[in-house]
């Protein structure tokens, strides 16, 4: 899988007049020092700070999502994504935001809905190379998932042919035929013990 989650640098060249006129944007300034060093908790409270200001503002919406991501909080980062997908119209801040996202659902091991959102975002960018190949990595992973469940129910059906097959139970008529048989034989041997009994008693005894 490769990761691609960067944040949104301010115009720096301008970063006075945008200071005045959006104070939000001193926080997410700090916030991206911040990030830059590896501070990620100290930037989501930089960015954090930013919304407050301001809670319509997508740069610090999605910079805070990125930091909670590089911060291993990717539940979090995932919902981040989603609101600047439904607050920007801008076409590359839509394809950074939906690759960013699948990749933050795959973190999570939402397979579907990740292909889902490479899908979307290689519609908006068919040029990245890196989703389709996370793209392709995620579709991978899903038919070898769908063949791993595919196996064990085929070993069941292997299992069933397998199995002898029950004897349907017995008829009435049936057990009266068996017990009639059995009386039959116990009549047959009472008879052959009564013979054998006389046989014994008219004998002769023997001569010495």
């Amino acid at each position: 899988m490769r990761i691609k989650v960067t944040i949104l640098s301010l115009f720096l060249l301008v970063a006075s007049t945008i200071v005045n006129a959006q104070p939000e944007n001193a926080a997410i300034a700090k916030g991206n020092k911040l990030y830059k060093e590896g501070k990620f908790e100290e930037a989501i409270t930089a960015y954090e700070q930013a919304l407050q200001q301001n809670p319509e503002n997508v740069t610090a919406k999605y910079n805070l999502a990125a930091a909670r991501f590089r911060n291993s909080k990717f539940e979090e980062a995932q919902k981040e994504y989603e609101e600047v997908l439904e607050k920007t119209s801008d076409s590359k801040l839509k394809e950074k935001a939906t690759y960013n996202n699948g990749v933050a659902l795959i973190k999570q091991s939402k397979l579907e809905e990740s292909i889902e959102a490479f899908k979307k975002a290689l519609l908006l960018n068919p040029q990245d190379a890196d989703t389709r190949f996370n793209l392709q990595k995620a579709l991978e992973e899903e038919h070898k998932r769908n063949k791993a469940k595919e196996q064990p129910q085929q070993q069941k059906k292997q299992e069933k042919k397998k199995e002898p097959q029950k004897q349907p139970p017995a008829s009435r008529k049936q057990i009266e035929q068996w017990m009639q048989s059995l009386r039959q034989k116990e009549q047959e041997v009472q008879q052959k013990m009564q013979q054998n009994k006389s046989r014994s008693v008219n004998k002769p005894e023997k001569d010495w």
